[in-house]
C-alpha cells in the first residue's frame, strides 16, 4: 500500500459542507494537476454543487495536487496516475475511485455506485 507521511493540512484544501458527514471517517480525494483541462471542467460542471448533493455531503470534498503534498496515513491501493482521480476514503484507507472525468452525465452516477460498494450512507439515499 502507498503511505506517504506528509503535510495533514493538505487534506483540509476544501471544507466540509455545513452538515456533519454521516460517516465522519468519509472523505472524498480528487487528485487535481495544473493544466488538467479535465480538472478545470469538473470544477466548472460539478464542484458548485458538490457540498450541497446528498453524495458529497456523504463524502465532503478535498482536493490535493497529484505530485503532493499528500494527508498523513493515506493509504492507495495504486499510486494514482490520471487527473482527475477521485479517492473515496475511509479514516485515509481507499475504497474506490473513479479514474478521469467523462463529463457531469456520467459522474453523478458513477460517484454514487461508488459511494454504494464503499457502503458509505447517502443522507436521503
Amino acid at each position: 500500500m502507498f503511505r506517504p507521511a506528509l503535510l495533514a493540512a493538505a487534506l483540509l484544501a476544501f471544507p466540509a459542507a455545513a452538515e456533519a458527514p454521516v460517516d465522519e471517517g468519509i472523505r472524498l480525494l480528487m487528485l487535481d494537476r495544473a493544466g488538467c483541462i479535465y480538472c478545470a471542467q469538473w470544477k466548472r460542471e460539478i464542484l458548485p454543487a458538490y457540498a450541497r448533493n446528498p453524495d458529497g455531503k456523504a463524502a465532503p470534498l478535498a482536493i490535493v495536487d497529484i505530485d503532493g503534498p499528500f494527508p498523513d496515513g493515506l493509504a492507495l491501493d495504486r499510486m494514482p496516475v490520471l487527473t482527475p482521480t477521485f479517492v473515496l476514503l475511509r479514516d485515509g484507507i481507499e475504497l474506490g475511485r473513479i479514474e478521469g472525468y467523462a463529463g457531469r452525465d456520467f459522474f453523478w452516477p458513477m460517484i454514487g455506485r461508488l459511494l454504494d460498494q464503499g457502503g458509505v450512507a447517502v443522507p436521503g439515499g
